[in-house]
């Protein structure tokens, strides 16, 4: 695609990115056919074609308007598309970059900007969103449908963790919301690593990824959450951690784009490349282990939700489908498994209409084959799918910890 950045474009820091993304897109439209709100609302510019040309328009110099931004929100940054590509366009990056710029030049109304903030001021602050969550609970009777719907329907505790110190070890994130929502999920991972070697070493010190922050007008704040956690890690890098592990397909996929974020940053640039190749989603460190140790022999019946994050972001799909049906777990056929639940991080919050009839369509879905449960890797999904209030939604690792012997 033939691109002219315009005087005041150009002198952004990523516009030689910008340009080299845009002139990759062949115009084919083959993303449309996988873009989720492109499928519900049919219009060009609500899918991933269309927004490049709005991205491309403003790169150009032309005018940014509130419509604009509306298309460019209404995006839930699945990359879906990115699979579907046969050109391989960076199509996130580019969304980010436009959004940046498109977020300076038109000021949100007062109830959005309020709503970005306070999520900003509580998501990614983990004492303070416990401190909600439970309040929550508390009052849940009190509370109007969509928030009862946000608070978990069942909370299972937190088992111990394994005391012993093994050789091999890996750090972990331990992440904003999990620890409220699910606190069980780590805990669950690190005593399936004990029982094959290998113990995990918590980092209090590593907040939020900075995701949260990053994709809500607030890119340099998430930078600055991703410093930070290169910081509370490196000491353990230098002794010898295998692997930074996440359990949140989200929190990962931010993770490994560190190296890449973080590029023209002289004092985290080889750091951050650092960081971002140790990072490994929960199942790429179990795939490689010798599973049979374990001595699981499950007959459960599930129904897997691969979160976008996990099968477009981090190209991982069908790999903890075949680990379970490895373990023995019965798993159900899932019809159009490539599109989002429309949890997307906080798009439930921001863009609720649509986020709705995307998780009702993928729960007719899931339950297609009619599950005993459905399972995924990511908090987000989990919380928002389990908000329907129909099939139990838990994460794929708490089940595999339930079946040890």
């Amino acid at each position: 695609m033939q691109t002219t950045l315009s005087e005041s474009a150009s002198q952004l820091p990523r516009a030689a990115e910008a340009e080299s993304i845009l002139r990759t897109c062949v115009h084919c439209g083959f993303c449309n056919a996988t873009c989720p709100t492109y499928q519900l609302l049919g219009d060009e510019l609500d899918g991933p074609r269309g927004r490049i040309y709005l991205i491309k328009q403003v790169l150009e110099g032309n005018e940014v308007t509130q419509k604009t931004q509306q298309h460019l929100d209404r995006c839930l940054s699945c990359r879906n598309c990115e699979t579907t590509c046969p050109s391989g366009v960076d199509y996130h990056n580019l969304l980010d970059i436009g959004r940046a710029v498109v977020d300076a030049a038109v000021p949100r109304p007062f109830g959005q900007r309020l709503l970005r903030e306070g999520l900003r001021q509580t998501v990614p602050h983990p004492e303070l969103f416990k401190s909600l969550v439970n309040s929550g609970q508390v009052f849940r009777a009190l509370l109007p449908g969509t928030l009862q719907s946000k608070l978990p329907r069942n909370v299972y505790p937190a088992k111990p963790r394994p005391m012993t110190l093994r050789e091999r070890q890996v750090l972990m994130l331990e992440g904003c919301v999990q620890p409220s929502l699910s606190p069980n999920t780590n805990a669950a991972a690190a005593r399936v690593l004990d029982r094959l070697g290998i113990s995990v070493i918590a980092t209090r010190e590593a907040g939020c990824c900075g995701a949260v922050d990053y994709h809500l007008d607030a890119q340099a704040a998430g930078l600055d959450r991703a410093r930070r956690n290169i910081d509370a890690w490196w000491p353990g890098i230098e002794k010898g951690a295998e692997a930074i592990v996440q359990t949140a397909s989200g929190c990962g996929a931010f993770i490994k784009d560190y190296g890449h974020l973080l590029a023209s940053d002289p004092a985290y640039a080889d750091k951050a490349k650092k960081v971002s190749a140790l990072a490994r989603d929960l199942v790429e460190v179990l795939r490689d282990e010798p599973l049979e140790k374990l001595g699981i022999h499950a007959s459960q019946r599930l129904a897997f939700h691969c979160p976008c994050t996990l099968q477009h972001g981090q190209k991982l799909g069908g790999a903890v489908e075949a680990l379970l049906t490895g373990l023995g777990f019965n798993l159900t056929s899932v019809p159009d498994g490539h599109l989002c639940c429309g949890s997307a991080g906080t798009y439930s919050l921001t863009q609720p209409e649509l986020s709705r009839q995307l998780r009702d369509n993928k729960l007719n879905a899931l339950e297609s084959g009619h599950p005993e449960v459905i399972v995924t890797a990511n908090i987000g999904c989990q919380t928002h799918l389990d908000g329907a209030g129909r099939t139990p939604v838990r994460h794929w690792i708490e089940l595999v910890e339930a079946a040890l012997p």
